[in-house]
């Protein structure tokens, strides 16, 4: 398994004591399939409202205190049911460290007051010129890292992550979530090279975000590619794929620079993207996320043992019935072939928990994943 010696000495971490999502995402033949699923820290717990209170969401992530919190909620609900913690933040911290302004709206998500307009309004040129320093922008993120690894105390592994450069870059343009991805698509289309230029800016921050998190002790990293499937496959092999590839390719040896030279699983989420599951799973990606689009004996049959899979039931059957619930568990241990395999699938969501599911809900899949792939 990967060790993370020099990072659990210098912090004084305790020993891992379930390392099952590490075993798994690096190949190994495990005894029952991980789970975990995103957005896990959230609005479907009310102990994250009590928690949060009357707090900004941008200023829980930057509360490493709040940020640990949050993070350890779903744990500590679900002692024994799941497998891994994902660092409360968000994958916007990263535009935010570049200079630009993201404020939440209740109800409507995101939102960026100043969006970039086109290559000539002057904000673009700014961005591209001003050197961003991550370490000390996005320090609250890697205290918040810190803390909570202290906190789990071994329990389960940390997951750190960013947001993906198209994905970082449809929100810089269009200001916020869209349905037609207007300024996307004008920018990649009337402005490909300026395109281009700022999501490898974008990229090599990821690399840093990932490495310093990793640094501050989290023991695999996710990257979020949510609005990957809405480029065609040749827009995707120009505009998404160069820049996921770059952050698989350059995250290891930055990381054997900070001295740290253990396996660190690495997952990619490219949500819509199924028509580019191949390239993808030949970027360097331990995992390969998969929503709910996705089949699952046909993923494993595109994947086949080039990384693990990871997902992928529909979020929306947690608003379900138990036995809708309990016959989406079956199709995905058969589909996975999970009894077969013993490994290679990591057990997820499709995409986020959304956030008026009932808790029980929740607890009734991850009990269903239990029973359904208990060892005969």
């Amino acid at each position: 398994m990967s060790s993370h010696m020099e990072v659990d000495n210098e912090h004084g971490f305790a020993p891992l004591k379930n390392d099952l999502i590490i075993r798994t995402a690096l190949g190994q033949v495990v005894e029952r399939p991980p789970i975990w699923v995103m957005r896990q820290a959230g609005r479907y717990l009310p102990e994250y409202h009590a928690a949060k209170g009357s707090k900004d969401f941008f200023a829980c992530c930057r509360d490493p205190e709040v940020a640990s919190t949050l993070t350890l909620q779903p744990i500590e609900r679900y002692a024994g049911l799941i497998d891994a913690a994902i660092i409360f933040s968000d994958i916007l911290v990263i535009p935010q460290a570049m200079g630009m302004e993201v404020v939440m709206v209740d109800g409507k998500g995101p939102h960026f007051p100043n969006p970039l307009k086109s290559p000539d309004d002057g904000q673009y040129a700014e961005l591209m010129r001003n050197p961003v320093d991550v370490a000390t922008g996005l320090d609250y993120v890697y205290k918040a890292v810190t803390l909570t690894r202290k906190k789990l105390a071994g329990r389960v592994p940390l997951i750190g992550f960013c947001g993906a450069p198209w994905t970082l870059f449809c929100y810089m343009v269009e200001g916020g979530g869209t349905k037609l991805f207007k300024e996307s698509k004008t920018w990649i289309y009337k402005y490909p090279n300026e395109t281009k230029a700022l999501l490898q800016k974008i990229a090599e921050l990821c690399v840093d975000h990932l490495a310093l998190q990793v640094k501050a002790g989290a023991q695999l990293v996710q990257v979020f590619d949510s609005w990957a499937g809405e480029l065609s496959p040749s827009a995707f092999r120009k505009f998404s794929a160069p820049y996921l590839a770059y952050i698989a390719k350059e995250l290891p040896p930055r990381l054997r620079e900070m001295g740290i030279d253990d396996d660190v699983p690495m997952i990619c989420f490219p949500k819509g993207a199924w028509s580019s599951i191949n390239s993808v799973c030949d970027m360097g990606y331990h995992v390969i996320g998969l929503d709910w689009l996705h089949d699952p004996a046909q993923a494993v049959k595109a994947v086949r043992d080039r990384a693990s899979i990871q997902g992928n039931m529909d979020p929306g059957l947690l608003y379900g019935s138990e036995e809708a619930i309990t016959e989406a568990v079956k199709e995905m241990v058969d589909g996975f072939g999970w009894h077969e395999r013993q490994g290679a699938w990591i057990v997820n969501l499709g995409h986020g928990i959304t956030p008026s599911v009932n808790p029980d809900a929740l607890r009734f899949f991850f009990e269903e994943i239990h029973r359904q792939t208990k060892s005969s």
